[in-house]
C-alpha cells in the first residue's frame, strides 16, 4: 500500500524515524567519507538516504528497416519511468523537510520476470542547509544534483547553488545499409553519412530536452553534462542517447567569480 506521491507505508515509518528532532534520528548516506565532510564542510547536514522507484513496461514501435528515425513511443517511456522515480525520491526528501539531494544516481535494471520490464530507480542524500536561504528551486521542490561531494563543495564556494537534475532522453532507430551499399564500402575509408546523421540527430534531441528543462527552473547554465549511448536491449540499430547534468544559479544576482591570483616565483 501506498501514501502520498506514491511513497510506500514502509518508507513513510523509516522517514518519520529519520526526521530531525526524533529521538532515536540518524541519518543514513551513500556519500564517501570524503564527500561526506565536504557537503557539511559546505554548510548542510545530510538527513537521511532518500530514493523514488517505478517498474515500468517498456513499450514497443515499429520502424522502417531502411530509415533513420526516433521511436518516440520508447522515447517517452524511458523518460516517463525516470521522471516516476525522481519524483517519488523528491517526494521522500520533502517528508524529512530537506533542502536538497546531493549525489543522486540514476540506475536501469531489466528484470529476468519479463523482458519488457525494467525497474527505473532514483537514489541520493537528502540534505538541509546550516543557514536559512533560498536553496529550493522555483517549483518549491528540493534541489537534486548528481554532482559528486566535491564538486558541490566547489560550486557552493563560488557562489553558485544547484536547481535541479536535468535530462533528455531520445530512442533513435538507425538505418540498416543496402546490401549493395555495404558491399562497396568493403575496403575503403569513407564516411557513412547516414549513420553520422542519424547520431548526430539523436543526441541533439537528447541535448536540446535537457535544455529546455533548464530554461523551465530558469538556470544560468548546466554543469557535469553527460551524454550517454545507451543500447538496452533493443539491437545494435536502435540506442537510446541520454544527456543529464545538474542545472545552476548564482547565489546573488550580481555574484562574480573572483580571479585567482597569479603567483610569480621569486628570482634572486
Amino acid at each position: 500500500m501506498t501514501t502520498v506521491d506514491g511513497i510506500p507505508e514502509d518508507a513513510m515509518r523509516r522517514l518519520a524515524e529519520m526526521k530531525p528532532g526524533q529521538q532515536t534520528s540518524l541519518f543514513t548516506s551513500d556519500l564517501s567519507v570524503n564527500e561526506f565532510l565536504l557537503v557539511r564542510e559546505a554548510g548542510f547536514r545530510p538527513l537521511g538516504m532518500v530514493l523514488g522507484s517505478s517498474i515500468y513496461h517498456v513499450g514497443f514501435q515499429f520502424g522502417r528497416w531502411s530509415k533513420n528515425q526516433e521511436l518516440e513511443v520508447l522515447s517517452n517511456a524511458m523518460y516517463h519511468a525516470r521522471e516516476l522515480a525522481m519524483t517519488r525520491m523528491e517526494a521522500e526528501a520533502d517528508v524529512l523537510g530537506a533542502d536538497g539531494i546531493v549525489g543522486v544516481r540514476l540506475e536501469i535494471e531489466f528484470k529476468e520476470f519479463g523482458s519488457d520490464l525494467a525497474e527505473f530507480i532514483a537514489v541520493g542524500t537528502a540534505v538541509k542547509a546550516d543557514e536559512p536561504g533560498q536553496w529550493r528551486n522555483n517549483t518549491g521542490k528540493p534541489f537534486t544534483s548528481d554532482l559528486s561531494g566535491q564538486d558541490f563543495w566547489t560550486l557552493v564556494q563560488a557562489g553558485y547553488a544547484p536547481l535541479g537534475m536535468v535530462m533528455g532522453t531520445c530512442v533513435y532507430h538507425v538505418a540498416h545499409q543496402r546490401f549493395w551499399q555495404a558491399l562497396g564500402n568493403v575496403g575503403q575509408n569513407v564516411e557513412i553519412p547516414q549513420f553520422t546523421e542519424a547520431l548526430y540527430d539523436a543526441r541533439e534531441l537528447a541535448m536540446s530536452r535537457m535544455q529546455a528543462e533548464a530554461e523551465a527552473l530558469q538556470a544560468e547554465g548546466i554543469v557535469g553534462v553527460q551524454l550517454l549511448s545507451l543500447p538496452h536491449r533493443w539491437g545494435g540499430h536502435t540506442t537510446e542517447f541520454f544527456a543529464i547534468g545538474t542545472a545552476v544559479k548564482p547565489l546573488r544576482a550580481d555574484h562574480t567569480i573572483a580571479k585567482p591570483q597569479l603567483v610569480l616565483p621569486l628570482v634572486d
